[in-house]
């Protein structure tokens, strides 16, 4: 029997867009553009685009297409069984994202709800002793409340009933949810832009200041976006990989996708910035310095409050927000499911299974706000030590072969010169560059005991910890695992 791929060209680009794009386009985007210069930003930004999501993209197509694997299986093919734990903690990451991850699209379930319902206050409230609710104290009390564990619940049954159709499940969600998800950002952004004074917030994005690019944060922060928001070196597509065609291109692809994503990006930072300036421009600083969870549910609502027509606009936007975070979801579980499928569970079971544990392990998220800002600050840092691991699994496959073999595999539209193998060095060295910058910034050398506590939100001590679990643990285990893994 033939193993399931994917209908068509179409069809592989909308379902590798509905992993790539996510919540993190939408509302971590803008945040980090405006809070690191705008077009300066930008610039070092589509740079980091060519120079870590592209190569990552290209090893990640590569290596799911070749490998019929998911990371596991790919890494222990590719790299040597002695590899596997390099594979498993990609795998792993990903997962321990997708736990608090489906807290996040919950959340985007409620506003969408609220929204339609016309129950999220747009006004803030002046004096909350009077028993006044505005956008703070409607989003304190949602968190403070069982309900996150019900949306969390409801947005885990809605992405496994997905996968659980197998390949033409995403197919079919796919082609549902990212063309609609485009027209609705498409939507909010001509609206965005013809507000009076959009012009404001274009000018603030599209205007580099050239001497901010000595700022050495500026591109670390744009290194880190691209890492975020286009999913390579996440394993996801890797595992999406495994469904293309024999003769599917890969190297054309993989510009589409990183091109395609960012330019997702790009149509949400339009749509937020040029809100912000033009509706309230006094407070674009304290606005866009809230925080991802501060900018969309305490900050967009005040602002869609004062735009007319506001409310279906509101709408419009949570929904954005609830198909992206949707199609992201899928595709972890996916994922982690392949891993499991790959060590020859069932693949219903394997589904299930990773379902139940997401949603167990994802309570901690959904009841306290600081488990889910200590997961996201763990893992996010944690990805950029997986686009390290398959920097060194190509490099131990051995560049020059994987490029001209794998890369430039039959139907390829474009075939990937010799700049690939200096490229993947440098993500490499990129990878272990932002990995130490990011725990640098968490060290308090004024209080190196709390900075080494594992038990905090946010510090050096407490990724250490959990990072040290999880290698030793793979690590140990690696014999197992490349024996379970699917390899020959």
């Amino acid at each position: 029997m033939s193993k399931p791929v994917f209908s068509s060209r179409t069809a592989t680009m909308l379902a590798m867009l509905g992993m790539a794009v996510g919540t993190g386009n939408i509302w971590r985007f803008p945040r980090i553009a405006a809070s690191n210069g705008g077009g300066s930003f930008l610039v070092a930004w589509v740079v980091f685009l060519l120079l870590w999501s592209i190569p990552l993209i290209l090893v990640e197509f590569a290596s799911g297409k070749s490998t019929r694997s998911g990371p596991v299986g790919a890494f222990t093919r590719l790299a040597g069984k002695g590899s596997s734990w390099m594979g498993a903690w990609v795998a792993f990451v990903s997962t321990a994202i997708m736990f608090y991850y489906s807290v996040v699209m919950g959340w985007t379930i409620r506003y969408l709800f609220g929204s339609v319902t016309g129950t999220v206050p747009t006004a803030a409230c002046t004096d909350a002793a009077a028993g006044c609710v505005g956008p703070t104290q409607y989003w304190e009390a949602f968190i403070g409340s069982p309900w996150p564990i019900v949306t969390h619940a409801l947005a885990m049954i809605l992405a496994v009933s997905v996968v659980l159709r197998g390949v033409r499940g995403i197919e079919r969600a796919a082609r549902i949810l990212i063309p609609s998800l485009l027209v609705l950002v498409v939507i909010l952004t001509i609206r965005a832009v013809t507000l009076d004074g959009a012009s404001a917030g274009l000018a603030f994005l599209f205007t580099p200041t050239w001497s901010d690019l000595a700022n050495a944060d500026i591109w670390l922060e744009a290194l880190t976006q691209n890492a975020w928001d286009t999913g390579a070196g996440w394993g996801l597509i890797t595992a999406y990989a495994v469904y293309l065609r024999k003769q599917e291109d890969t190297t054309l692809n993989a510009f589409m996708l990183g091109f395609g994503n960012n330019s997702v990006s790009l149509l949400a930072g339009i749509m937020v910035l040029c809100t912000v300036f033009a509706i309230m421009p006094n407070a674009a600083s304290e606005i866009v310095g809230a925080g991802n969870e501060g900018l969309t549910f305490i900050w967009v609502p005040q602002l869609f409050g004062q735009m007319p027509g506001g409310s279906v606009f509101m709408i419009l936007f949570f929904l954005a927000l609830v198909f992206a975070a949707w199609s992201s979801l899928i595709a972890m579980i996916e994922m982690a499911s392949r891993v499991l499928t790959d060590a020859g569970a069932p693949r219903q079971k394997a589904i299930l299974t990773i379902g139940a544990l997401g949603f167990v392990l994802g309570l901690p998220s959904a009841i306290w706000i600081e488990v889910f800002r200590n997961q996201d600050w763990v893992w996010g840092v944690g990805l950029m030590v997986s686009g390290l691991f398959f920097a060194i699994m190509v490099m131990k496959h051995g560049l020059e072969k994987f490029r001209t073999t794998l890369v430039n595999s039959s139907g390829s539209d474009i075939t990937i010169g010799p700049w690939f193998n200096v490229v993947i060095k440098l993500v490499a060295v990129q990878a272990v560059v932002i990995t130490v910058w990011w725990l640098w910034q968490a060290v308090d050398l004024e209080d190196l005991g709390g900075t080494l506590t594992p038990f905090s939100q946010f510090n050096v001590g407490t990724v250490l910890i959990q990072w040290a679990i999880a290698l030793a643990a793979f690590i140990g285990l690696n014999r197992w695992l490349a024996a379970r893994s699917g390899a020959d």
